[in-house]
């Protein structure tokens, strides 16, 4: 098969269950506002791991490889974004009548996968791993993208929703703080790891 799409579905649920940067920030988001009032973000989330393998299936692993310093640079930016939501979790607490404004909305979400240097990895892993020389970038990129979104589409609210439950268990309580402080150090741990571990979780 010109994709191994069984074996790229195993993998790609692998990756977008397992916790990372797109993961913690989803927990904590329905943690912070709410599983309903999260959903427009979750959307974005979703979506925008699109904005990424749509590039990756025509051709930007070429240029990645003519300016790899350009590359670089972007993985270290992005993972400075993801530490600084991470700060965002770890100093928010989780009275929602005494939330400081509104949930994150759509918008907010699409730059979360664009943004996080797992997603990066996870897509280049299945274009490099799963599709046989010679595939048409068209039926590899759409193959590629399906296979995600269906994952997405089932685990990210999963993730949002278990935050929202946490928060349910713990708000108001000494807890709190420090639920707060864990999901955000996870989500610094889980950047350092893709940074210097090759950790491809989503």
């Amino acid at each position: 098969m010109p994709v191994a799409t069984t074996s790229f579905l195993i993998f790609a649920a692998s990756q977008v269950g397992t916790p990372g940067p797109a993961n913690m920030v989803l927990l904590g988001t329905g943690a912070r506002y709410g599983f309903r009032a999260a959903l427009p973000f979750v959307g974005g989330v979703i979506l925008g791991k699109q904005l990424i393998i749509w590039p990756v299936g025509f051709g930007l692993l070429q240029l990645a490889d003519q300016a790899p310093g350009v590359f670089t640079a972007l993985k270290y930016a992005s993972a400075a974004y993801i530490m600084w939501l991470a700060w965002k979790i770890a100093n928010t607490r989780l009275s929602r009548q005494q939330a400081d404004g509104n949930a994150p909305g759509f918008l907010a979400g699409l730059i979360v996968h664009p943004l996080n240097p797992k997603a990066w990895a996870m897509i280049i892993a299945g274009f490099t791993g799963f599709v046989a020389a010679g595939t048409p970038s068209i039926e590899a990129t759409v193959t590629i993208a399906l296979c995600l979104l269906f994952c997405q589409v089932i685990l990210h609210p999963i993730w949002t929703f278990a935050g929202d439950r946490i928060a349910h268990a713990v708000e108001g309580r000494p807890i709190e703080k420090y639920l707060m402080w864990t999901l955000a150090s996870l989500t610094v741990a889980s950047v350092l790891f893709v940074l210097f571990g090759g950790g491809t979780h989503s």
